[in-house]
């Protein structure tokens, strides 16, 4: 099993390193970034496990004085963050659409589903087609591109005008693509999707707007497939103290989709396959503290943690200045 990170030392200088299955950690020699050492593997026709094998091994780092030393990266940025992508997939695991529901009932009064549940039962039924097939389209959103990606101990801070701050503990795969349009798959990370719940529940047609936030991802790039079934759990905690808990699953086993069903349909679509770009697409997740009427507030630590991430994402949760908004006329 081989981890990417992206690292910078003591002296600022931007680092790649590599945890081998023996669980070492050490420094990728000619590298700084994993969008380098892929667009390299792409050019030669090769793999990541390849590539970071025949560069070598230098020095070892300790990744887990590097995370508390603030010096890890999100695993995956671009020269130009308007080259970055972030999107995501909803109402994609076992058990997602309770909360969804209940959030939208309101907004259902003499149907008998509302829209979630009938999207969900839609994926549970035709999520996970043969090879030879095509599944049903999941719920598709966009957050933001690089400018909206933070890594590992940075604050997730929402806008001003907000309503409301929330964790979503989730996977998301990681793509980079070629030259000529194939989408490659990088690999897996430990993500906090973060969204504006009490915006999406006031009218589900907001759900758009709940989305344009930031979003976090953990210290590893898991290269290769993704296990079955990831076990983790998702916290939150305030001053100090747990404030909430509850665990984490994701991975096929429980999921209505398979992850090659949601790749399909955010690929589909030809501006997604324009070369050089750099796409995090989340995965979805059945665990939410809104669900459970847990309102946070600025300085609320989200804390996720999975295995077989070694590295826990912690991000604080931070409220930014208004912005006036002024349109000038030419």
């Amino acid at each position: 099993m081989l981890k990417l990170l992206q690292n910078r030392s003591p002296e600022g200088v931007r680092r790649l390193i590599a945890v081998g299955g023996d669980g070492q950690s050490r420094v990728v020699p000619g590298f700084d970034s994993v969008h380098s050492v892929a667009t390299a593997a792409i050019e030669r026709g090769t793999d990541l496990a390849t590539m970071v094998c025949e560069a070598g091994a230098g020095p070892p780092v300790n990744i887990a004085e590097e995370l508390a030393a603030g010096r890890l990266m999100a695993p995956v940025d671009h020269p130009d963050p308007a080259h970055v992508w972030l999107t995501g997939t909803g109402l994609t695991h076992l058990g997602s659409a309770e909360g969804r529901d209940a959030m939208h009932k309101a907004a259902a009064a003499g149907e008998t589903l509302t829209d979630s549940m009938r999207m969900f039962l839609e994926g549970v039924e035709g999520g996970k087609p043969r090879p030879d097939e095509v599944g049903q389209q999941p719920e598709w959103f966009y957050k933001g591109d690089g400018t909206h990606l933070v890594g590992p101990g940075d604050a997730l801070t929402m806008p001003a005008f907000a309503r409301d701050g929330g964790e979503e503990p989730e996977l998301a795969g990681i793509y980079l693509i070629g030259p000529d349009g194939t989408p490659w798959r990088l690999g897996f990370c430990l993500a906090n999707e973060f969204s504006d719940h009490v915006t999406e529940r006031h009218n589900y047609l907001w759900l758009a707007h709940s989305k344009l936030r930031q979003a976090a991802l953990g210290a590893e790039l898991l290269v290769g497939d993704l296990p079955g079934e990831v076990r983790g759990t998702s916290r939150i905690l305030r001053d100090g103290a747990v404030l909430w808990e509850k665990p984490f699953l994701s991975g096929e086993a429980n999921m209505s989709h398979s992850i090659a069903n949601l790749e399909q349909h955010h690929f589909k679509y030809p501006l997604f396959r324009r070369p050089g770009d750099v796409h995090v697409h989340f995965f979805g997740t059945a665990t939410l503290s809104f669900s459970d009427g847990v309102q946070t507030r600025p300085g609320d630590l989200f804390e996720i943690e999975a295995a077989p991430f070694a590295l826990p994402l912690r991000n604080r949760l931070a409220r930014a200045d208004a912005e006036p908004v002024r349109v000038g006329r030419l």
